[in-house]
């Protein structure tokens, strides 16, 4: 199954539309950062994915009975519909990497998150992309008001 829509061009001209991606199937440590993450991108824009900040967000959409083609459609819509996508990307995902590959596809802007007091590496097929509207960052949690605000604003 494919899923195709109609491609709407979003400028940044007034507040950006973020996706914020981070790991939910296979496990929740870094949630809390999540949080903080989500509410900092808050004051920037509209960020349509507040969701995987949640610490239950994957027993929540089971509750919910979404299917995984709902959840991947649903956030296949968001990500045309974002300016932006900030992904936290210390956790390795195959969703997150699917999401940011498909973002990269739609040209939008992507800020990637790279825990450096980690003891995970991060992948070079994500740390390699940098580019004009792709940007890896290994941050410590005090510097993301600094890299939000250089591309955000």
């Amino acid at each position: 199954m494919s899923y195709s829509r109609t491609l709407t061009v979003n400028t940044m001209t007034e507040k950006p539309t973020i996706y914020f991606a981070g790991r939910i199937t296979g496990g929740r440590k870094y949630a809390d950062l999540y949080q903080r993450i989500v509410e900092q991108l808050k004051t920037y824009g509209k960020v349509l994915t507040e969701h995987v900040a949640n610490p239950t967000v994957e027993a929540d959409e089971d509750n919910a009975g979404l299917t995984d083609v709902f959840i991947h459609d649903r956030d296949m819509d968001w990500l045309y519909d974002c300016d932006v996508i900030v992904a936290e990307v210390t956790q390795k995902s195959l969703g997150v990497g699917y999401e940011i590959g498909r973002a990269v596809a739609l040209n939008r802007l992507v800020i990637c998150l790279f825990r450096s007091d980690s003891e995970e590496r991060l992948s070079p097929m994500v740390a390699g992309a940098v580019g004009e509207k792709f940007f890896v960052y290994n941050y410590k949690e005090d510097q993301l008001p600094e890299i939000f605000a250089n591309h955000l604003k």
